[in-house]
């Protein structure tokens, strides 16, 4: 699996230009699957339910099937965060993941990046950083483009894994 990140700050358009990503490529006829680093604690099941009664009671895993989808709930329960490289490992074979965040990880990426957040980039201190999609122009020692330029940033991303 070829594997492509989209790093920024906060409000920076990351998650947006990631769902943007996935729709061109997908459109494309090449699959797509993505990673999300999440910096503070979240749940994706709903209180109440079967299988929240399964996890608050103790599961280590809790797997929940449907006609339409699984999903896959492990508890860390005190264990350290899996590391990017061991998570990938757990997906379905594609052409491509898209990880958004683990802008520490030395996969290559592109840094989204909005003028309003007064942030500054993460581009010119990291060379894993292949290019800049930004509400404003920019002057880099790598491709700069447009944040609403996503089949241009889908076309890059594309060359730069061999798809």
């Amino acid at each position: 699996m070829k594997v492509f990140g989209v790093v920024g700050w906060k409000n920076s358009g990351k998650t947006g230009l990631v769902e943007r990503l996935v729709t061109e490529i997908a459109g494309r006829g090449i699959s797509v699957s993505t990673v999300k680093h999440a910096h503070v604690a979240f749940d994706i099941d709903q209180p109440g339910t079967d299988s929240d009664r399964h996890r608050r009671a103790g599961a280590r895993e809790v797997l929940i099937s449907s006609p339409r989808r699984y999903a896959l709930m492990h508890e860390v329960r005190g264990e350290a965060e899996l590391p990017l490289a061991q998570l990938l490992e757990r997906l379905a074979p594609v052409d491509l993941v898209l990880v958004e965040g683990y802008k520490r990880e030395p996969h290559p990426k592109v840094e989204a990046h909005r003028a309003v957040t007064g942030n500054p980039l993460i581009a010119p201190d990291d060379p894993t950083v292949r290019a800049v999609a930004s509400d404003m122009a920019l002057t880099l020692d790598r491709p700069v483009f447009n944040l609403d330029a996503t089949a241009e940033i889908a076309d890059f991303i594309l060359r730069e894994v061999g798809l």
